[in-house]
């Protein structure tokens, strides 16, 4: 017999959740990151910073994790199974990479730290629940104990 598996509603609707959320997070992520490469004027460098790096450095690392998060995400919504530890390991980069990144664009990398914290959270919260072994109404054991009362009834008749 073959172990089927199905997703309860719930966990089904967190793993939408966190497909759309590095979806949104992942393109917001890349736009930081062109915007990093095309003008880096637009963001502010702060002096003596000890994570001072090129900013169009910056803006291609933001894109490319931006874009894997986008392929991962959608990679969630299709049902790819790799994609939910995939989508926690890019969630976690980015969130590393966004908190470097906070002299730069403070409020961005912020919003992009709590959405990467959410997709954590909801990646971590998907179970799968077996299923094939339909609901049972009473216990076995209390099957039986009603069971041996009639036993017992028609032993003393």
């Amino acid at each position: 017999m073959t172990s089927t598996q199905t997703v309860s509603p719930w966990a089904h609707g967190i793993v939408v959740f966190a497909g759309v959320a590095m979806i949104v997070g992942g393109a917001s992520q890349a736009l930081e990151g062109l915007a990093a490469i095309v003008r880096d004027k637009w963001l502010v460098v702060l002096p003596n910073y000890i994570y001072a790096f090129d900013l169009t450095v910056w803006g291609v690392i933001h894109l490319l994790v931006g874009l894997a998060l986008v392929v991962i995400g959608v990679s969630l919504l299709r049902g790819q199974t790799w994609a939910r530890v995939a989508g926690m390991i890019a969630a976690v980069v980015s969130a590393i990479m966004n908190f470097v990144f906070l002299p730069y664009s403070p409020w961005w990398a912020l919003i992009l730290i709590a959405i990467d914290f959410v997709i954590i959270w909801a990646l971590a919260q998907y179970l799968r629940q077996p299923v094939g072994i339909p609901p049972q109404a009473t216990p076995a054991g209390a099957a039986d104990a009603q069971a041996a009362p009639q036993d017992k009834q028609t032993a003393v008749s």
